[in-house]
């Protein structure tokens, strides 16, 4: 871990005492304007030639500017007092101290604050999840200042991000995938049946990456959102094929549903397989850039074998119960439909 607080500079902290320089009858702005005039390029006159002008810059000579020990020379005028009657002067060090201490050589800003920047390498194993954790339990532990604010930069603060926005990400896509599929079947409850499939994807991804003993890194994310895309084609082939059997062909839903998987077995193993056997160099390969390649090709692989495995069983059953429900649903419609409009007709 390394900072950019270059916090090695010098300055001289000047300790004035209070009650002895009010004894001596000298304030705090006679003390200020003492130094401003030594070290704070005071001008204090105007030279007039007839081609220029020139300030006339008050302050001590540049080689007695350079050492603490100039302070001991410093003297303050006093204004006539009790202490002094006729006026005089004091020197600095008869109700002043001074004394070395460190200073940062810049001030670094973020915005209009001044800001100090941590910056820290992963150790081989560990994950970034972890180590912000452990740094935001940290600064809860160490009880830091409601003045101070920590924040994370740099590829922290984009991981921070991308975790805060990845649901409402994939909730969109989710949603945008069913008003597709409705409108596409004409119906409200099989898009869900082929939204189904994708949770089995998801499992079969974080379990290959267990496996393999692979964090769930961003890249791993962008694997199982790719198998939204490539695992619900396997319902899609099964229900689409199901549903104009059912309307053209006038197929019971079970008769319909158990027709499309065994027509449609060979074109869903084909392309399930073509798209395994892509991602597997991706999870095989080694060589330079590897670690970032591998979680990718292991969520792919994982969820492509553990959902085809599931989906192939599960999709029918889910059709069925779908298709009872939305025949459950369109007859409680009619039903209250027919006792609503009969309550309106009035009896002969």
């Amino acid at each position: 871990m390394n900072t950019n607080q270059q916090d090695k500079g010098q300055q001289i902290i000047l300790q004035v005492d209070r009650s002895s320089a009010a004894r001596l009858g000298v304030s705090q702005a006679l003390i200020d304007a003492t130094l401003n005039n030594a070290f704070g390029q005071r001008q204090v006159s105007v030279i007039y030639n007839p081609l220029n002008q020139y300030h006339v810059i008050m302050e001590v000579a540049p080689e007695y500017s350079q050492s603490p020990d100039t302070l001991k020379n410093i003297y303050v005028s006093v204004p006539p007092g009790i202490e002094f009657p006729s006026g005089g002067q004091v020197p600095l060090s008869a109700f002043a101290s001074y004394g070395l201490t460190n200073t940062p050589l810049s001030v670094n800003h973020q915005g209009q604050f001044p800001a100090g920047t941590l910056s820290f390498n992963l150790k081989p194993g560990a994950s970034l999840s972890t180590a912000t954790r452990v740094i935001a339990e940290t600064m809860r532990d160490l009880g830091v200042p409601a003045s101070i604010h920590g924040s994370f930069q740099g590829t922290a603060k984009a991981f921070k991000e991308s975790l805060n926005n990845q649901p409402w990400l994939i909730l969109a896509a989710l949603a945008s995938i069913y008003i597709v599929l409705g409108v596409l079947y004409e119906s409200y409850v099989h898009p869900l049946t082929i939204l189904s499939t994708l949770p089995s994807a998801g499992v079969g991804a974080i379990l290959a990456l267990l496996v393999c003993q692979t964090d769930f890194s961003i890249i791993a994310m962008i694997g199982v959102i790719l198998l939204i895309g490539i695992v619900k084609k396997n319902a899609i082939m099964m229900i689409d094929f199901a549903l104009n059997a059912e309307r053209t062909l006038g197929m019971s839903p079970d008769e319909a549903i158990f027709t499309a998987c065994l027509m449609r077995f060979r074109p869903i193993m084909m392309t399930t397989f073509a798209a395994l056997l892509a991602a597997l160099p991706l999870a095989l390969g080694t060589g330079y850039g590897a670690e970032l390649r591998r979680p990718l090709g292991i969520a792919i692989v994982g969820g492509l074998l553990f959902s085809q495995i599931l989906t192939l069983y599960t999709t029918p059953v889910i059709y069925l119960y779908m298709d009872r429900f939305q025949s459950w649903c369109r007859r409680t419609f009619r039903r209250n439909a027919l006792k609503s409009l009969s309550n309106r007709v009035d009896p002969l």
